[in-house]
């Protein structure tokens, strides 16, 4: 992304010689005290053309072949095309009429402004229209691809609106000029000049602030793809299947799906804050010459008592807070479901971020979204604390009666995000379930359990209940395998030999060392145990069957027995059983016979 800004920047620099010129020149002009009035107004000319020159030119080199349009932004050739073909010919005929307009109203000469400066007003805001019509035409202008993969998008179900209001503005404030207000239409037109380089403003800025996304989205999902590769190289080389390379290609899997959710809600966030980023500059640009607007600020909707300046007064709600009130809740709407997401970008490229403290910083901050609005939007209706003791009273009542276990669960909840006894990603024990925990919300928490059943849980269960948290502050544990030995073995060699079991596989720490008891004698088996640890949890199945398979395999090349239950079983009855014996016919084996006699 430094080299998008660099050449951004760069760009900048070459676009700025020639208007530079123009302006110190028009400064020149314009500053001496002896100079003339035509003087001042041409050099005041010379310094409204060469800002407008400068924003022409910038734009104008962005959109060249090999520029930051092409390679960075990505633009198609044809678009990239048709920009350099209509500013071309629109900066070379805007500019001397542009030149000669300002001179005569800055002049302000009734003889001129009647005949030339009329004339010259009138051309600049046809050359306007006719390079909105060019540019912006639905059908074979530059937003044509972008209206043609966007059909249901709210722009192209406008097209008949706006495309018309962008052409017919300057064509009617030419028709402002001709009949006779020079002065509105100029004030008018102004404006409207202002309103587009701010449109090309934010078009460069919005551009720039995805291709930061996209390429910082690039680098997460190559260092996933690295990380997946690795780990099937590993499980490929790997004679038997490794449970930790599948997890960890399962987790760069979910990765890949997460970023692409991220980006998604980023982009909507950044195309909304560009949006209101436009409202507001067209706000401020057009609220100073349509002063109208302002007349909402007199229908007054209600009233409610306040304080002001030390004393009591009758203050309004008018429609314009009404107004500022959809825009608050506009603003926080879109903030509260799409910010999160650019946080969790931006906190991806830290390592030192876990994701249960990407979780934690996400939600907290969706909260403090909701309860800034709402303050906001209670100040803006003029609800003082006075006017709500009532309400907060009557909520009182109904937590202490229906809703403490809500109320206990969204303040469990709360502290779960600031205590963090529970993240996400956690495998913990709560009851009879054992799980990872996969989301944490207001009221309740979900674990996914080992066979991908969800539990919900009241997030009040993991504060006041017991609660097994296996990686807590790291995720060593410890397997223990129980091993039965036959009577009459050598039990010293059976310990050395789960000993060497212990020793050979990999996935055992040598720190903390594994431990080998000899228990005690069973009703049946030497009782023997080997308790060994574990780096991680997800390795626990599969070093149990390992080592499970390593005990039958050794003691059975040493002849060592592992034991199994034995039961002596007395018949008893009243008279003598009657019990034969006969060899069998296939390997000489007595069978029992009822014909001999026995007790």
């Amino acid at each position: 992304f430094g080299h998008t800004v660099g050449a951004l920047l760069r760009t900048l620099i070459i676009a700025l010689p020639v208007p530079l010129l123009l302006f110190a020149f028009g400064r020149a002009l314009a500053q001496p005290i002896d100079a003339t009035q035509f003087t001042r107004a041409f050099g005041d000319a010379l310094i409204g053309v060469a800002v407008g020159l400068y924003y022409l030119r910038a734009f104008r080199l962005l959109c060249m072949p090999g520029g930051l349009a092409d390679r960075h932004f990505q633009w198609s050739p044809d678009v990239l095309t048709r920009l350099r073909r209509d500013f071309d010919w629109f900066t070379a005929f805007i500019v001397p009429a542009s030149l000669v307009a300002l001179t005569v109203y800055n002049f302000n000469d009734p003889a001129n402004n009647a005949s030339l400066g009329r004339v010259a007003l009138v051309a600049v805001m046809t050359g306007f229209a006719i390079f909105f019509a060019r540019l912006l035409n639905p059908k074979s202008g530059v937003l044509r691809h972008f209206l043609a993969d966007h059909p249901q998008g709210l722009l192209n179900r406008l097209r008949n609106l706006w495309f018309p209001i962008a052409v017919g503005a300057p064509l009617a404030m030419g028709v402002l000029t001709m009949v006779g207000y020079l002065y509105t239409a100029g004030t008018l037109f102004q404006s409207l000049v202002q309103q587009t380089w701010l449109i090309m403003g934010l078009v460069v800025l919005h551009q720039t602030i995805v291709r930061w996304l996209m390429v910082t989205r690039r680098r997460l999902a190559l260092q996933a793809a690295i990380d997946r590769q690795a780990a099937r190289r590993a499980q490929a080389t790997s004679d038997r299947g490794d449970p930790e390379a599948a997890s960890v290609i399962a987790q760069a899997d979910e990765y890949d799906l997460n970023l692409a959710s991220l980006d998604e809600q980023t982009r909507k966030l950044i195309g909304a804050s560009v949006f209101f980023a436009a409202v507001v500059g067209m706000w401020l640009i057009w609220s100073g010459v349509l002063p109208a607007f302002h007349v909402l600020d007199q229908f007054a909707l209600w009233h409610y008592t306040g304080i002001v300046s030390g004393a009591e007064r009758s203050i309004p709600v008018t429609a314009a807070d009404v107004g500022l009130l959809l825009v608050i809740v506009f603003i926080s709407v879109v903030a509260a479901k799409n910010l999160p997401a650019l946080l969790e970008i931006l906190l991806l490229q830290s390592t030192s971020v876990s994701p249960g403290g990407r979780y934690a910083i996400k939600t907290l901050t969706r909260y403090t979204i909701s309860a800034v609005a709402m303050l906001l939007v209670f100040s803006t209706l003029g609800l003082s604390w006075s006017q709500v003791q009532w309400l907060v009273a009557a909520l009182g009542v109904g937590i202490g009666f229906g809703l403490q276990e809500i109320v206990a669960n969204f303040i469990s909840g709360l502290i779960i995000l600031f205590e963090r006894p529970v993240r996400v990603g956690d495998v913990v024990t709560i009851g009879e379930t054992t799980g990872a925990v996969t989301n944490i919300e207001i009221r309740a928490t979900t674990i996914r359990n080992w066979d991908k059943q969800e539990l919900i849980v009241p997030n009040k269960e993991f504060i006041t209940g017991r609660l097994l948290n296996w990686t807590l502050t790291d995720q060593l544990n410890r397997i223990v395998v129980n091993v039965g030995v036959e009577y009459g073995s050598d039990a010293r060699l059976a310990l050395d030999l789960l000993a060497e079991v212990a020793a050979e596989n990999e996935r055992v720490l040598k720190d903390p060392e594994p431990v080998i008891s000899f228990e005690g004698f069973g009703d049946n088996a030497l009782l023997m145990v080997l308790r060994c640890y574990l780096s991680a949890t997800e390795h626990r199945l599969g070093v149990t069957t390992e080592l499970h398979l390593a005990i039958d395999e050794k003691f059975r090349d040493h002849g060592i027995g592992i034991a199994f239950p034995q039961r002596d079983v007395h018949l008893s009855a009243e008279e003598p059983l009657d019990v034969r014996l006969h060899r069998s016919p296939r390997d000489g084996t007595p069978d029992v016979d009822p014909g001999v006699r026995s007790s």
